[in-house]
């Protein structure tokens, strides 16, 4: 017998409720002999003859719809805060894979994920979850506590079992499972077996918290695995070091993740209560920037970063049109050290810098690096300042046969420290993570080197800066001039 599905088991339902004698009656808005009305209406005349496969098969039909049923789930709206109500509607709609959610104190991150687990778990019954943070210790009075509070609020305490040992919360009608594991016991991550179906829901509580994004990746490869579908929550409050890497994390677009960041001044004052909106104020008048960094969520504070001037977002065709004067700069490298090649344009009146463009490899020969080039749209008229250190003067040289304007970066005693100072004093550096990967990671990323006391050393570190340098290349004849 063919045809599956809710439907199917609807029209079954719908026919057992009526009298034997109606079995044969055509229902015209069903449509023709194929149409699952009539499969139907077969299969109940076969079971009402005593046929027992057909008695079987509307057994099942039966049973899956009434599970499916039981399933349907709709969150009820109060629960939700304004800010979450699109990433919710982005969430059911299966729009991400990846939901990054960040801001200050009472911002309740934690309060829409819990709850937004549960109805994932109502509404899919061959989904299990696994709740993570960095240490297992601190697993039962965070996410096992919320996801205990999410269950209570919802209405649903009697269909959930929550035990402690081991930790797991089981929804009773289907055997759903919520599993909480630490990430400092990665052999327990990777030994969850489920009992059904298979691991769709994942979630990185205090995000910033984890050993970085290769960290991440690692838990993600050992738990979602065995289905087509799957939903991964990360939520933190933004570290005060902007180079943090969780900070840093967000800043970098990814087509399948939706990034949302919310403070509590957009969620509603009775869920947060007198005190807590008494003593956000106080910090507000008596300590602007802990303020701004615990209710805000704002990174403010500088710590070992060299640019603290840096802004990653992207850069519009539009923008990029209006530049007049582009610059471009080469760092030679072969391996380890990779080539470098950056455009960049520099707004003087605004003492700002774009970063727009790159190419990047290991063990690029200088006719693959020239082809390249050329795929970027740069030609004769493009004019290219270029490390002349090492091999650079060869490279240079080859250059300039395949038809490219290339002069040599005329570099000098304290050159390296001045051009990083005036970078350093720029109004901002814009950098187009898209269009420059590499670039942006760099910039990012770069500090100055410091004492296990933690004062800075003077100087600027010699090590994973070849953007940079492409970049103080390009701009020489600009940071070189009387008064810059």
């Amino acid at each position: 017998m063919q045809g599956t599905g809710s439907n199917l088991g609807h029209y079954v339902m719908e026919l057992l409720a009526r009298p034997v004698m109606e079995l044969d009656e055509q229902d015209a808005s069903q449509g023709g002999e194929d149409s699952e009305m009539n499969i139907a209406r077969a299969l109940v005349k076969k079971a009402s003859a005593g046929d027992l496969q057909a008695i079987k098969e509307i057994r099942s039909l039966t049973e899956n719809l009434g599970i499916q049923e039981k399933q349907e789930f709709q969150m009820p709206a109060k629960m939700l805060a304004e800010p979450y109500l699109s990433v919710w509607r982005d969430i059911k709609n299966r729009m991400h894979t990846e939901y990054v959610l960040y801001g200050g104190r009472g911002s309740a991150k934690s309060t829409f994920i819990s709850l937004m687990i549960v109805d994932l778990l109502l509404s899919n019954p061959t989904l299990h979850a696994v709740l993570c943070r960095r240490v297992k210790d601190t697993l039962r009075d965070s996410v096992y506590a919320q996801m205990k509070w999410a269950i209570a609020e919802l209405g649903y305490e009697a269909e959930f079992e929550c035990r402690v040992n081991p930790m797991e919360i089981i929804y009773k009608p289907t055997g759903q499972k919520i599993y909480f594991r630490g990430a400092d016991d990665p052999a327990k991550l990777k030994s969850i077996k489920v009992p059904f179906g298979y691991i769709g829901i994942l979630w990185f509580e205090e995000l910033d918290q984890f050993c970085g994004e290769e960290e991440i990746r690692s838990i993600e490869q050992s738990v979602i695995r065995g289905g087509d579908e799957a939903y991964i929550f990360k939520s933190f409050n933004p570290p005060k070091t902007a180079g943090n890497w969780a900070n840093q994390y967000v800043l970098l677009p990814k087509e399948n993740r939706l990034v949302k960041k919310t403070t509590y001044l957009e969620i509603p004052p009775e869920w947060l209560g007198r005190v807590f909106l008494e003593e956000a104020e106080h910090l507000r008048e008596t300590n602007p920037l802990a303020y701004e960094h615990e209710y805000e969520g704002v990174a403010n504070g500088a710590g070992g970063n060299v640019f603290t001037n840096l802004t990653v977002r992207e850069i519009t065709d539009a923008e990029i049109n209006s530049f007049d004067r582009i610059y471009n700069g080469i760092d030679w490298g072969w391996y380890p050290d990779p080539f470098r090649f950056h455009r960049m344009a520099h707004l003087a009146s605004e003492r700002k810098l774009f970063i727009f463009d790159e190419v990047s490899g290991n063990k690029l020969p200088n006719r693959e690096i020239a082809n390249l080039l050329r795929q970027k749209g740069i030609g004769q008229t493009d004019k290219i300042t270029a490390d002349s250190g090492g091999e650079g003067l060869k490279s240079i040289a080859d250059l300039r046969e395949m038809g490219f304007s290339v002069r040599r970066a005329k570099k000098g005693p304290g050159s390296v420290d001045y051009s990083m100072k005036w970078l350093s004093s720029l109004q901002e550096i814009i950098i187009d993570p898209k269009r420059c990967p590499e670039a942006s990671k760099e910039f990012m990323h770069y500090e100055y080197e410091m004492t296990e006391s933690g004062a800075v050393v003077s100087g600027y570190p010699d090590r994973d800066n070849h953007s940079i340098d492409a970049v103080r290349y390009a701009l020489e004849e600009v940071w070189r001039r009387r008064g810059k």
